[in-house]
């Protein structure tokens, strides 16, 4: 299950998000795209830098808030089609993949 944390970006800081993202677009709030987790650090991801690395809006509470350029996980998942993980390297929790809901077919 993911995090339920969402933040808007400050003015300023969507600002410099735009200028240094790949699209020179970016959300005006993300959701931290950690799994669930109490206190601590928040990461939302904003946009691609360059191959291997991302922007990242890093947060704690209310006012600790700022643009972080991180290396992409990784990490592949272990299934047949090796699914990345959509986070950065290092980070805590689960990988993304590991958050997915598996799917139940429908049988009649």
């Amino acid at each position: 299950m993911a995090c339920a944390h969402w933040r808007r970006l400050p003015l300023g800081l969507a600002r410099e998000a735009r200028e240094r993202s790949a699209s020179g677009w970016v959300d005006s709030a993300v959701q931290c795209q950690l799994s669930a987790h109490v206190g601590g650090e928040h990461f939302g991801f904003l946009d691609d830098v360059e191959h291997g690395t991302a922007l990242w809006l890093r947060w704690r509470g209310t006012t600790e808030v700022a643009l972080v350029v991180l290396s992409d996980c990784p990490v592949a998942g272990p299934g047949p089609d090796k699914e990345g993980c959509c986070l950065f390297a290092d980070h805590s929790e689960q990988h993304t993949w590991q958050d997915t809901v598996e799917e139940i077919p429908c049988t009649s």
